[in-house]
């Protein structure tokens, strides 16, 4: 029996995204994106993030159980992109490594 993961997907992809446009947020009002890479990175993650939540959100509202693991599987596989690139986000501004 397959274990759903897109309660969690959904539920963690959404609060990173808040956390993503939170750094969007602070760099824009400190003028300091102009200066770094840090807002690209943020916001291909902040994109990434919302594809995991939709299609995340699409596993679980979808009656066909074919589809249903496509898109948890699809919405899994980004998810995990997008983690590794808020570890660069993290890295690069604790660091102060700047692109």
């Amino acid at each position: 029996m397959p274990v759903n993961k897109s309660n969690h997907i959904l539920n963690t992809s959404s609060n990173l995204l808040g956390f993503c446009l939170v750094v969007l947020t602070s760099l824009k009002i400190s003028k300091y994106s102009a200066e770094t890479m840090i807002d690209e990175f943020t916001g291909v993650t902040t994109i990434l993030l919302m594809a995991s939540s939709i299609l995340s959100f699409w596993s679980i509202r979808s009656p066909n159980e074919k589809r249903t693991l496509l898109y948890e599987k699809i919405a899994d596989y980004i998810f995990i992109v997008a983690l590794l690139f808020i570890f660069l986000i993290t890295f690069m501004i604790s660091f102060s490594i700047f692109f």
